[in-house]
């Protein structure tokens, strides 16, 4: 079975940091494009950022730019999105995806062929 599991998320006051990565099973992410979406309670599943497989194009949602940043080690078969200058709008739980279409600004999730179980970002006093 083709997996992709995230970790690292946690209880963090705001301006804090964390970093979320996200492991694969079954598969390898290097002819992946991987994308991180994140899901608050009664709200609609939102892209924060992608990178294309070549490690090199990354995009990244305006509410987190200049604090996020994306990055990925195929020698690990791992993904990780370093998150700074936490808010407490950056609470949701967090999930990790592949695709096999190049990462875009837009963030389709129809784009993304596996998903994770997501993990659960808290950022508050």
């Amino acid at each position: 079975q083709l997996q992709l599991v995230e970790s690292g998320g946690g209880l963090v006051q705001p301006g804090g940091s964390l970093r979320l990565s996200c492991a694969a099973s079954g598969f390898t992410l290097d002819y992946y494009a991987i994308g991180w979406f994140r899901q608050a309670p009664g709200k609609e599943r939102e892209g924060v950022s992608c990178i294309n497989n070549n490690g090199v194009e990354t995009d990244y949602a305006d509410s987190v730019k200049g604090r996020f940043t994306i990055s990925r080690d195929n020698a690990k078969n791992t993904v990780s999105l370093q998150m700074n200058s936490l808010k407490p709008e950056d609470t949701a739980v967090y999930y990790c995806a592949a695709s096999t279409y190049a990462c875009s600004g837009l963030f389709f999730v129809a784009e993304y062929d596996y998903w994770g179980q997501g993990t659960q970002v808290t950022v508050s006093s």
